[in-house]
């Protein structure tokens, strides 16, 4: 694990870095560290309109073509629950124009612009709903620390014109699950991920990457309500169990320049998340219609800025 003197360096760093607003020493840190942390960046106004709207999704008063709803595995087994206490995640919320609204945020482009350039899609987006873990469904694995590189779900190019912005809807610390970082671990390369062997179940899609050095450094990356983290597609990073009795908030997009191109995953680590993709795409559509790994991606994305290039 990181010292606390190394973590608390981090964090001073951080602080000088919202203080300061250049531009040139926020693009160094991240280039070192793989992540970026803005203060106070998502209005509360803002975050409160889409709480609202993630609630009535749960209630069902709003339905929208191709998001997905997720229950959690180990929740769904020990209870009936049909609020939001059930669902975990929204994920491909692009249609959902309140929601939608998160991604075309000017506050946030102003920084993906910086990694993408001018032409911008939303191609992943999420509404993660951490729900409280006391121990009943605990998983044996790192701690608790569930860790992989989002390069794994992307089978576009080049990598450096990707990046993740991630918004606390509350505060984010240790005892709810806040993230966790490896810093400068974004710049190892794309390694095997696969399931975890937890107890309880996992949920689907849910993978972990392997062989990844445990002696690593990492940071438990606390925030407050609006604070966003912008990090880098390759750099390792989870999140720990939530030990509280509340549900922990967060939305996120993945951006990537719309001039990025797809690549032939085949024979690569990448091979067994396209065909899971490939499985749940044929039970969704039958058998009847071809969908690859990049038509999936190319179905959810979504201009937020400038011209569709080739994306």
């Amino acid at each position: 694990k990181m010292s606390r003197r190394a973590a608390d360096r981090l964090k001073v760093v951080l602080n000088h870095l919202d203080r300061s607003n250049s531009a040139s020493v926020q693009r160094i840190f991240y280039e070192e560290n793989g992540f970026l942390l803005i203060k106070n960046l998502v209005s509360e106004e803002d975050i409160d309109r889409f709480r609202a709207e993630f609630e009535h999704v749960c209630k069902g008063d709003v339905k929208i073509p191709g998001m997905v709803v997720m229950r959690d595995v180990a929740i769904a087994k020990s209870e009936f629950v049909r609020d939001q206490k059930a669902v975990s995640k929204l994920q491909d919320f692009q249609d959902d124009a309140e929601l939608f609204r998160y991604c075309s945020l000017p506050q946030i482009l102003k920084y993906v612009e910086c990694f993408t350039g001018p032409n911008i899609m939303a191609m992943h987006t999420m509404l993660i709903n951490k729900p409280p873990d006391a121990g009943k469904h605990t998983p044996k694995y790192e701690n608790y620390l569930h860790k992989d590189r989002d390069l794994h779900y992307f089978p576009f190019r080049p990598v450096d014109h990707i990046v993740c912005a991630w918004t606390a809807m509350e505060k984010v610390n240790r005892q709810n699950g806040c993230l966790v970082v490896l810093p400068g671990s974004h710049k190892g390369t794309l390694q095997e991920h696969d399931y975890p062997e937890w107890e309880g179940g996992v949920n689907k899609m849910y993978h972990g990457v392997r062989n990844y050095d445990p002696n690593h450094p990492r940071m438990h990356v606390e925030m407050e309500k609006g604070d966003t983290l912008f990090f880098h597609p390759l750099l390792i990073h989870g999140s720990g169990m939530n030990q509280t009795q509340g549900f922990r908030k967060a939305i996120s997009c993945h951006y990537a320049s719309a001039d990025c191109y797809y690549i032939d995953v085949t024979g690569t680590s990448q091979e067994n998340i396209s065909k899971e993709v490939n499985e749940i795409a044929t039970r969704r559509y039958g058998t009847d219609i071809s969908v690859s790994f990049a038509d999936t991606w190319a179905l959810r994305g979504r201009l937020v800025h400038g011209e569709r290039t080739s994306l």
